[in-house]
């Protein structure tokens, strides 16, 4: 069988050059391939930061942007502050766009960081795109450069959304959709950032994208090729629609070479819809009629990352999700299967990152160097209820995993490949897509995470 992946691999290999330095301060340099917060309840090894409301907004620095209210508060275009020209690397073509950018507070981070994930949620109509970049300071008195973390649009016409490969300053790179320390083991951490998201439009329109919610996930989790088994403490099942990637693929290999490498398009698109939200017959008028499911071919052309080559870029799809109507979406890492327990019971789903040899997860008959998978529930005895889209058909999508041996293959940050090499894990990494009106239940099972 076609072995699942996500575009997601272990990134082994170095950054090579750093990243050039911007035209303009809307501009930075271009290239292939990169790897965010409230703050971290004690002891967790994570602390997240979201700025979303109207007094977040209003607390930044705003250059040709103003803060808008409502039960949405962002931030749009006001009187741009300039204009720029930016060639799009993947079409060759250059076009003129006025600008205006919003940079957060300076954040501190309750956890001294190894790694950041930035994310963000914002509508981008027609002739408009944005730019989020992250400037970091070090527990040695230095910064970062303004590493570009995506530039991204909710389509494809203006511009490719894209990641910025080829960005270090020989402390930290960006690995396509993630800002880590080259060193670790040097002791050297972020204690600090910045964000800054710049909106871009065509000149003299009057359209605009609206960012609502722009933050980051910083962490600084332990290397380990095991974690600790935790308790069991609630049984509960979610019914979250099933998608099958496997039955698209050969489907559109322009994007990730078809539906073999689908999983994270197609678990974003399962939530999605479990949100009572899908696209529109007009929406899914591209895609041959012939092809069922229509909608994860959909989100797999707009979660792609033209740089990545893929749709698994985490941030790119969270940004996806946020496109519907009134949802909202964060990358962040959970610590254990208590706190996904926790979101769960209250009604949240998740979608997991993990990777895996084929004896490590019984029953999946697969092994995988980076896969995607929809947490909806778990057993009376505490094992892992999950739509694993590395399926034959939707029928089979739903599968009862081994709560021990998910737990690990989840949160650890290191595994022994099929060579017997050393590579990375993704240490608890998940997506979490919740609505802008939230139970209160809800809304304590995403405190508890960290999410506000």
């Amino acid at each position: 069988m076609t072995r699942p992946t996500s575009r997601r691999t272990v990134l082994a290999a170095a950054l090579a050059a750093a990243a050039g330095s911007a035209a303009t301060p809307a501009l930075a340099a271009s290239g292939p391939r990169a790897r965010a917060s409230v703050k971290g309840a004690p002891g967790r090894p994570v602390d997240n930061r979201f700025w979303s409301s109207h007094a977040d907004w209003s607390a930044g620095t705003a250059r040709g942007t103003r803060v808008v209210a409502g039960a949405r508060p962002g931030v749009v275009i006001g009187t741009p502050a300039g204009s720029t020209d930016y060639t799009d690397p993947h079409t060759g073509r250059t076009d003129t766009w006025e600008y205006g950018s919003w940079t957060s507070t300076e954040h501190g981070l309750s956890v001294p960081a190894t790694e950041v994930i930035a994310s963000w949620n914002a509508d981008t109509p027609a002739g408009t795109w944005i730019q989020v970049e992250l400037r970091g300071a070090y527990t040695d008195g230095a910064s970062t450069p303004w590493y570009v973390m995506g530039r991204w649009a909710g389509g494809d016409e203006d511009i490719r959304r894209t990641s910025v490969d080829d960005q270090s300053d020989d402390k930290s790179s960006v690995w396509t959709d993630t800002l880590s320390l080259d060193d670790p083991a040097s002791g050297l951490r972020l204690v600090t950032y910045e964000l800054r998201v710049t909106l871009y439009r065509k000149p003299g329109s009057d359209a605009t994208p609206t960012v609502w919610r722009i933050g980051a996930m910083g962490s600084d989790v332990p290397d380990r090729f095991t974690v600790p088994a935790s308790t069991p403490t609630a049984a509960h099942e979610l019914q979250v629609p099933r998608y099958s990637q496997n039955i698209h693929v050969g489907q559109y290999p322009e994007y990730d070479n078809g539906g073999e490498a689908w999983c994270s398009p197609t678990s974003s698109q399962m939530i999605i819809e479990y949100w009572g939200r899908k696209p529109t017959e007009e929406d899914l008028a591209w895609v041959d009629p012939d092809f069922a499911d229509p909608q994860v071919c959909h989100a797999a052309r707009f979660t792609y990352d033209y740089q990545y080559e893929g749709c698994g870029n985490w941030p790119f799809n969270a940004a996806y999700a946020a496109t519907y109507r009134d949802l909202q979406a964060v990358v962040t890492r959970l610590g254990s299967l208590n706190e996904l327990e926790t979101l769960i019971t209250a009604g949240i789903p998740a979608i997991t990152s993990q990777s895996f040899l084929e004896e490590e997860l019984t029953g999946a008959g697969y092994g995988t160097a980076g896969h995607l998978m929809t947490v909806i529930g778990f057993t009376a005895d505490g094992d892992v209820i999950a739509n694993d889209p590395a399926s034959p058909d939707n029928d089979a999508v739903r599968r009862v995993y081994k709560r021990r041996e998910w737990e690990n293959i989840w949160l650890r940050t290191q595994r022994h490949n099929a060579d017997g090499e050393v590579v990375s894990g993704t240490g608890g990494v998940c997506y979490l897509y919740f609505p802008t009106e939230l139970t209160g239940p809800q809304r304590r099972a995403l405190a508890a995470a960290g999410i506000h």
